[in-house]
């Protein structure tokens, strides 16, 4: 029997027992982080120096980026370095800095996710009055609200699950410290408190859902309407990708964490917890760039001028 005061490290879950795997996976993981790296960096770059791109859209785009370099950086470097060195190990504060991170970084995307979504909707369906809802202060005002909202949450939630008396051992099914694992070691019905938060957590997710798909139900309402085939095109350019990214997240978050424990096992749950944590963040560059004309063109123009240099 465990003690939760007397645990100082925890066991994360191995990719594979051979060595020879352990570094297939290193290797895996080192091009999809550099892949994420390279990838965000260029969208903030891009965003930041291109004074068209100094708009709603992509100063949110800009922030989603910022979060998805945190995102990947909490989990894949410490699994890459576990891999490598053949090692399954985390200490306590550090398993709490790594889930304190992950919620912060995943609860913001989530909610920059949903402003994303708004933005379409009155740029699409109320143009007239986009300037007055989306001006550069209520950027700010929504920037800095997802910001503090999503520490504040991840505060509540690392303070709740670590609070948790654990007697049934110190070894976590997963490849980064998670709340469902951790809630798993738990010896007292306390668990229950830190399982009602995430609920009603998922709860205030599932409200963002609905305002999205209902924002986009307008949006392709509104875009139907438009006779030009070629504004058609560059409204669902900016829109389907978006939507894309965001199911992806959801499913695989909603899976991962409100899926019965009968239904557990560790393949399983690495497999969804990579689409989650993982591809998102290294996908989303791809997919923004690749369907964004005036990204590309921004893009093309900063690769220009850095080889002028």
């Amino acid at each position: 029997m465990f003690n939760g005061s007397s645990i100082t490290q925890f066991l994360l879950l191995a990719f594979a027992d051979t060595r020879e795997l352990q570094l297939l996976h290193f290797w895996l993981f080192l091009g999809i982080y550099l892949a994420a790296l390279l990838g965000n960096s260029l969208i903030i770059t891009t965003i930041a120096c291109d004074h068209h791109l100094h708009t709603p859209m992509y100063f949110f785009l800009l922030n989603l980026s910022l979060l998805d370099l945190g995102c990947i950086s909490t989990t894949v470097p410490r699994a890459m370095a576990n891999s490598l060195w053949d090692t399954r190990e985390i200490s306590y504060l550090g398993c709490a800095a790594q889930l304190f991170l992950f919620i912060f970084f995943i609860s913001a995307e989530y909610s920059f996710l949903t402003i994303m979504a708004y933005d379409r909707y009155v740029a699409i369906c109320k143009p007239l009055h986009y300037g007055t809802l989306l001006g550069s202060r209520a950027c700010v005002h929504m920037t800095a609200a997802v910001w503090g909202s999503g520490f504040l949450t991840a505060i509540l939630h690392t303070a709740n699950t670590f609070s948790l008396p654990l007697c049934q051992g110190n070894v976590l099914d997963q490849f980064f410290c998670e709340i469902p694992q951790i809630l798993k070691l738990s010896c007292s019905h306390s668990y229950l408190r830190e399982l009602g938060l995430v609920v009603v957590g998922f709860c205030l997710f599932f409200a963002c859902f609905v305002f999205i798909v209902v924002s986009y139900v307008q949006i392709f309402r509104a875009v139907l309407r438009i006779p030009s085939e070629q504004g058609r095109h560059k409204i669902f350019s900016t829109c389907l990708p978006h939507l894309a990214v965001f199911s992806l997240f959801l499913s695989t978050a909603a899976f991962s964490y409100l899926k019965p424990p009968s239904t557990s096992s560790p393949s399983l749950d690495l497999v969804v917890s990579v689409l989650y944590s993982v591809v998102p963040p290294a996908v989303n560059p791809l997919i923004y760039s690749m369907r964004n004309q005036e990204l590309k063109d921004a893009l093309r123009k900063l690769i220009q001028w850095t080889q002028i240099l």
